[in-house]
């Protein structure tokens, strides 16, 4: 509605000066004219076809233009605005004396002019400073300006909530996490979590109730070590009767993340579209990759299915089988591996000696 307003405005502008305009005519030019009327009426037709032609071309410039500014990020936005007000202003104190100065009245179209140029010569140079300084201008007025500027350009992510699952309070781990700096943002804990975990450590199945105690004391610990990042939540949910569902019920209300090690709580949530994070996928991508010729130093454990095996386990777990390594139990040895096997239960490398290698 707006385009057909202003294309209709320059139509009745252009029909009006193609009327009115004729009135400017020499007067012996409108002597000579039989049909002055005819004549206003086709020249304000002109006038009328010309302007609409004008107003579509200006309404297209106006679209891009306007395009181009929408798409622009707020900082360059910012800092060209500023960059042009700048310019215009010191092509206000240049002109200002040659201004003052008189010219011969065949001349007097100079100062105009040189008006002009100077405001867009000053104006494009104010822009063009902004384009290649902007960012450290603003960084002068304030030092976080690069912070949030990248925030709402969505190149850097703002630190998310957490939300801990009882399990992952039990694994333990996440002290690791939190002490390396690995693990950004506050660490909610739902007071329904906490509930669950007083029962864990209340069962009366001795291997539970050292377990919930276990994570009892490290909350206790974290609390103490991260007083501003670890928070409780008084968040429940009456309606719902498991903890897991609560737990994604939560996540998804304040746009956090969910800290669990449960691989099906983990899937459950990532069907609901809820970022997870798993410690368990985080410490098998953690793995060190071995492969054949690397060189590693074992302590042998045990016997192998075969006769003349050793079996050993690397600091994640990972179990060794090391041909001719069984009459070492006990001992630490060099061993370089020959090959790795991944089945259901994990990762499975094989070695031998490395004596008998070389």
């Amino acid at each position: 509605m707006l385009d057909a307003v202003v294309i209709f405005s320059f139509i009745l502008a252009g029909i009006g000066i193609g009327f009115y305009g004729i009135d400017f005519l020499p007067i012996s030019a409108l002597d000579q004219v039989n049909n002055l009327e005819g004549l206003r009426s086709v020249s304000g037709a002109f006038g009328g076809l010309i302007f609409w032609g004008v107003g579509l071309t200006v309404q297209g410039t106006y679209r891009r233009v306007q395009g181009q500014i929408r798409t622009l990020p707020s900082d360059v936005l910012l800092s060209r605005s500023v960059g042009l007000v700048l310019g215009l202003l010191i092509a206000n104190l240049v002109l200002a004396p040659i201004l003052l100065l008189s010219f011969p009245s065949e001349f007097s179209f100079l100062k105009p002019l040189a008006a002009v140029l100077t405001a867009l010569l000053f104006g494009m140079l104010g822009i063009s400073l902004a384009d290649t300084h902007g960012r450290s201008l603003l960084r002068l007025f304030n030092p976080n300006s690069e912070d949030v500027l990248l925030m709402a350009e969505g190149t850097l992510r703002p630190a998310v909530t957490k939300v801990i699952d009882t399990s992952c309070i039990i694994d333990g781990r996440i002290q690791a996490l939190l002490d390396t700096g690995f693990l950004e943002g506050k660490i909610l804990i739902p007071q329904f979590v906490l509930l669950e975990l007083q029962q864990v450590a209340d069962a009366a199945n001795d291997q539970k109730r050292a377990r919930g105690r276990r994570g009892l004391e490290l909350l206790n610990r974290l609390r103490l070590d991260y007083p501003d990042r670890v928070v409780i939540s008084p968040a429940d949910y009456p309606e719902i009767t498991t903890v897991d569902a609560k737990l994604v019920k939560l996540a998804q209300d304040i746009s956090g993340i969910l800290l669990t090690n449960d691989y099906n709580l983990s899937k459950v949530a990532t069907v609901q579209t809820v970022e997870v994070l798993n410690v368990n996928e985080l410490s098998k991508a953690l793995r060190p990759s071995y492969l054949p010729g690397d060189s590693l130093s074992l302590k042998i454990l045990k016997g192998g299915k075969e006769p003349t095996q050793g079996v050993g386990y690397l600091d994640d777990g990972t179990m060794v089988v090391v041909e001719e390594g069984r009459q070492y139990i006990g001992g630490e040895l060099e061993v370089v591996v020959t090959g790795a096997l991944q089945t259901s239960a994990g990762r499975m490398i094989f070695a031998r000696l490395e004596t008998a290698i070389a």
